[in-house]
């Protein structure tokens, strides 16, 4: 806060402050590897850091130490290349410290008007990505913080364009999907106040366009406002029939929404883009950057085939907005669940800009080189078992003879001997382990050292 009467902080203070945290943040990015680091019990961190909000307050020196020596320590590193639990983050070097940038420049992003500069770039790395999905030229959107509003603004304008679209008396409430769709996908329907309907996969686990029209037919085409596909489960990596799947949607005049939250970086990587044959054609589009894209939290690249049909679903309405809502202006606000925002979308342009897009498909296709050779060593170690071929560079796999306690205990010491993050997962009631391989710097050298641990 400013110096003066209410705040007085001098310049000097501001000056060892800020010094302190750019040294802070400098020593972090160089670290190599990061520290994987470990949870640290309330107890445990009550006794350490204690309290630290007060009247008079402690001050920005006790409160960095505070957080560098206590705090900082007691949060996993998702950047470390043997985090392999969840979908991790590992952003580059640049987009981590464009981030800085963006928080000292206090940046409103949500109009043209306020921050065209900031939503000019944003568009520019979202044309990138429309391009890897094969969207046409209109085509635009927004960064969200992830993909749950990803979802649920792509899902509340499908159901917009349903209603104006549906014959009178008629209003779509359904949303079909299979199980293995994101937990997302479930909530925004509760939100929404929407029936999740279930479809069943094929023999691969995927959606298909045969499965999702018996779906569609009994249950009545009128009733559905959208149907979900995704390019890359989150629990198994499975890229759905994306082809057939539009077919249908198109057939019935059904919204077509994919998530590509994880796996929609794999459009970048020509050896695996055959794979996502079919997303050309979906009306709306995510893929998170904070996951496979190398950007930090919170980052999620919404798209729309026709955004003015966001446009309409979204745009909120106030006499304080007209001087916004009034213009044919890019207005990033209007195209999701949400009005105030960050420029989030400019740690990534900024990654983007500085390395280049070939530099970015090389980084992706060495993910899937270690993740096919993660998937080849399971494959080759009796004690393992592979429980689905990877699409992408999540992988499922058995260790053959243990219990479901087994692979807690085993996740838990790895853990507390800080050697690697990798919880496991649950699929048709039985207890696995699972790796997501996103990160550049994990090696093959990774994989065999973990899977070591499981003789």
């Amino acid at each position: 806060m400013h110096g003066n009467k209410y705040t007085p902080t001098t310049n000097a203070d501001i000056h060892e402050l800020g010094k302190a945290v750019l040294e802070y943040s400098e020593h972090r990015l160089k670290l190599d590897p990061v520290p994987l680091d470990t949870p640290r019990t309330l107890a445990e961190l009550t006794e350490s850091a204690g309290q630290t909000i007060t009247p008079e307050g402690i001050g920005g020196p006790r409160a960095m130490d505070i957080f560098t020596e206590v705090l900082a320590p007691a949060c996993l590193s998702t950047d470390h290349p043997r985090f392999l639990s969840f979908i991790p983050c590992a952003p580059s070097e640049a987009a981590a410290m464009f981030d800085l940038v963006v928080g000292a420049s206090s940046i409103y992003a949500g109009s043209w008007l306020e921050g065209s500069g900031a939503v000019y770039a944003e568009n520019q790395a979202l044309r990138w990505v429309a391009d890897l999905v094969g969207l046409p030229e209109r085509a635009g959107g927004v960064f969200v913080p992830g993909g749950t509003v990803g979802n649920l603004s792509a899902l509340v304008t499908a159901r917009f364009e349903a209603r104006v679209l549906a014959p009178e008396g008629v209003r779509p409430w359904r949303v079909a999907a299979t199980e293995g769709a994101h937990s997302s996908i479930k909530s925004a329907c509760d939100v929404m106040d929407a029936e999740y309907v279930p479809v069943p996969v094929d023999e691969q686990w995927r959606l298909t366009g045969e499965n999702l029209r018996a779906v569609i037919e009994e249950k009545g085409p009128e009733t559905f406002f959208a149907v979900v596909a995704t390019s890359g489960t989150t629990n198994f990596g499975i890229i759905d029939d994306l082809a057939s799947v539009a077919e249908v949607c198109a057939e019935y005049g059904i919204w077509f929404h994919v998530d590509g939250a994880y796996g929609g970086a794999g459009l970048a990587a020509p050896t695996v883009r055959d794979r996502f044959a079919g997303i050309e054609r979906c009306d709306s589009f995510i893929v998170d950057p904070h996951k496979w894209l190398f950007a930090p939290f919170d980052c999620c690249a919404l798209l729309y085939r026709e955004p003015a049909k966001a446009r309409a679903a979204h745009t909120q309405r106030a006499g304080y907005l007209d001087v916004l809502t009034d213009t044919d202006e890019w207005n990033p606000t209007d195209y999701s669940v949400g009005l105030t925002r960050r420029a989030r979308g400019l740690p990534f342009w900024f990654s983007l800009a500085t390395y280049g897009t070939d530099r970015y498909t090389a980084a992706i296709e060495h993910t899937l080189q270690v993740a096919r050779f993660a998937a080849e060593e399971i494959k080759r170690r009796d004690e393992l078992e592979l429980i689905r071929e990877p699409d992408l560079t999540v992988m499922v796999f058995r260790r053959i003879g243990w219990s479901s306690s087994d692979y807690y205990e085993w996740s838990d010491r790895l853990l507390a001997q800080e050697i690697a993050f990798v919880v496991p997962t649950t699929h048709d009631g039985e207890t696995f382990a699972r790796f997501a391989i996103v990160n550049p710097e994990t090696s093959v050298d990774d994989i065999r050292d973990i899977l070591d641990t499981m003789r």
